[in-house]
């Protein structure tokens, strides 16, 4: 077995890559993503997510399920780095 290959823990994981990857992924203008991410005192991380006006209504989905479900996918993401994570969206 080759030792030489190198670890990757679980706390190298870019949530705001997860986040815009995935905002990328449903909106029509996605050049137009972009994620900041601010470090609180605590320690937990905000992300939030820009998209163009026109992308609104498909971040959002219907009922909100379409920002529910990337806000769990990315607290998911987090709880697994250790981290803890708000994800906002403008």
């Amino acid at each position: 077995m080759d030792n030489n290959i190198p670890e990757v823990g679980y706390h190298d994981v870019d949530l705001r890559l997860i986040l815009e990857d995935m905002a990328r992924a449903i909106v029509e203008s996605p050049e137009s993503v972009e994620v900041i991410e601010e470090v609180k005192d605590d320690g937990a991380v905000v992300l939030t997510l820009k998209v163009a006006e026109d992308d609104m209504g498909m971040i959002i989905g219907k009922h909100g399920k379409i920002a529910r479900a990337l806000r769990t996918v990315t607290k998911a993401a987090a709880k697994i780095a250790d981290k803890k994570v708000t994800v906002e969206i403008r």
